[in-house]
C-alpha cells in the first residue's frame, strides 16, 4: 500500500518556518540543501519528510509550479496532546480558524498556510496503532 512520505511547502522564510515545526510539533531538521535557485530545509518526525522550500526569486518556472506565493491548501498532523499544541499555537500568535472545542483544530501557520491538528483517530485512513507506535518511538528517541 502506498503512503504519503513527503510534502513540500513553499515558504517566504525557511528559518522561521523550520523553527515553527521544531517548536510546535517537535520535528527535527534532517538536511538543508541549496540547488536550482532555492534552499530546502527537510524536517522529519522519523517517518515523514516535510520539505520547506524558499526560492531566491519568484521569476522561475519551478518557483511557480504550484502557483504564486506560499502555497498548499492544508494538511493534517496527528498529535498526542491536542490541547498542548493548541496552547503553543496561541502562545506563538498563530491564528486559530476553527471554533473552540472543534476537532481538528484548523489554524494558519507560517506564511498563512492552513493546517489542522488532532488525534490520529480523526484522520481517515490513519492506522491508530501505527500512529501511536510512531509517537512512542519518537518519545523514546527524545529521551535517548
Amino acid at each position: 500500500m502506498a503512503s504519503i512520505v513527503h510534502l513540500a511547502v513553499k515558504v517566504t522564510d525557511v528559518e522561521r518556518a523550520a523553527t515553527f515545526y521544531e517548536t510546535v510539533f517537535g520535528f527535527r531538521r534532517s538536511e538543508t540543501t541549496r540547488k536550482r535557485g532555492h534552499t530546502s530545509c527537510h524536517m522529519t518526525d522519523g517517518r515523514f519528510d516535510l520539505a520547506l522550500i524558499q526560492y531566491d526569486t519568484a521569476d522561475t518556472v519551478e518557483a511557480n509550479w504550484a502557483g504564486e506565493g506560499p502555497c498548499i491548501h492544508h494538511f493534517g498532523i496527528a498529535v498526542e496532546d491536542t490541547e498542548a499544541v493548541h496552547r503553543r499555537l496561541v502562545d506563538g500568535g498563530f491564528t486559530i480558524l476553527s471554533s473552540p472545542g472543534v476537532l481538528p483544530i484548523k489554524f494558519r501557520g507560517p506564511d498563512g498556510v492552513v493546517m489542522e491538528v488532532g488525534p490520529s483517530s480523526i484522520f481517515p485512513g490513519v492506522d491508530e496503532g501505527a500512529a501511536a507506535e510512531r509517537m512512542a518511538t519518537l518519545q523514546q528517541a527524545e529521551k535517548a
